[in-house]
């Protein structure tokens, strides 16, 4: 569209014309300083400590657009462990034989994950992949199993990767297009709960339970509506988190205590998630 946006006709020149124009100009010291430079093609500014608020707002504005652009209205969260392998293969993260033991018999929970994509994906079907899009961190273990179940029946998945000391890389079932990387923690937390109708919440580690007391924490403040928030193995959660516990020395609520919902199968979560929303 010449002299225009893509979502609209404008007379102004566009940006991506004055970017190319830069590569036309005469080769002196003047155009070779980097005080020339377009302010938003200059990498080195854009990396400056005080363009952080900048950063911060586009890595909230870029998945939105995506979103946007592919109308995605709802999602449904997957949070759960990068080191859980699938079935039948090894635990290499494992450090002694006890944690590969337990790591490989919680290699059900891949297949549960996987199952319940794909229970949530075929209803999105029928929404024309608009809502319960299923939504992962983008990596392997649970994250991956999420993703591959929805690719199971041809459905599209969002992975939000983020950047790590040891590199993550995306699996390959998240849909290219919806597939995003993040510097700011903080904002690829707001991607995974602004849509949210469902989290699902597998065996993790440190990670997991960041993502699960920030769903709660704002459940209960009122800050977000109450969803469905799905804890799946009950005896792994019961021995990791004494929510019951917390009631009784009231540092919460006994309200507080249901929001949290345990489940052992996809078939039973999704059972859930049919009642409350009164799907069909």
């Amino acid at each position: 569209m010449a002299n225009g946006e893509k979502n609209g006709w404008t007379p102004f020149r566009h940006s991506k014309e004055d970017a190319r124009k830069v590569h036309e100009v005469p080769d002196t010291a003047q155009t070779r300083s980097p005080a020339y430079r377009l302010a938003y093609v200059d990498e080195d500014f854009m990396m400056r400590r005080e363009l952080r608020a900048v950063r911060i707002g586009l890595e909230l504005m870029k998945p939105e657009v995506g979103f946007v652009e592919h109308g995605i209205k709802s999602t449904v969260v997957l949070f759960g462990g990068a080191r859980i392998p699938e079935p039948g293969k090894e635990a290499r993260s494992a450090k002694n034989p006890e944690q590969k033991q337990n790591l490989e018999k919680a290699s059900r929970y891949y297949d549960e994950a996987r199952r319940f994509a794909q229970l949530c994906s075929l209803y999105s079907a029928s929404t024309g992949h608009h809502e319960f899009v299923i939504i992962t961190g983008g990596g392997p273990g649970v994250m991956e199993a999420g993703n591959r179940g929805a690719d199971d029946v041809g459905a599209p998945s969002i992975g939000l990767n983020i950047v790590l000391p040891h590199e993550q890389a995306p699996n390959a079932y998240v849909t290219p297009a919806l597939c995003f990387d993040f510097h700011y923690f903080a904002m690829r937390k707001m991607h995974f709960l602004m849509r949210a109708k469902v989290i699902a919440i597998f065996p993790g580690g440190f990670g997991t339970l960041d993502e699960l007391f920030e769903a709660l924490t704002l459940i209960q403040t009122g800050r977000m509506k109450r969803v469905p928030i799905l804890m799946f193995g009950r005896e792994f959660w019961k021995n990791v988190l004494n929510v019951k516990y917390l009631a009784e020395q009231g540092t919460i609520s006994p309200d507080d205590a249901k929001l949290i919902t345990y489940v052992e199968s996809a078939d039973e979560g999704w059972d859930i998630i049919r009642q409350f929303y009164d799907l069909k």
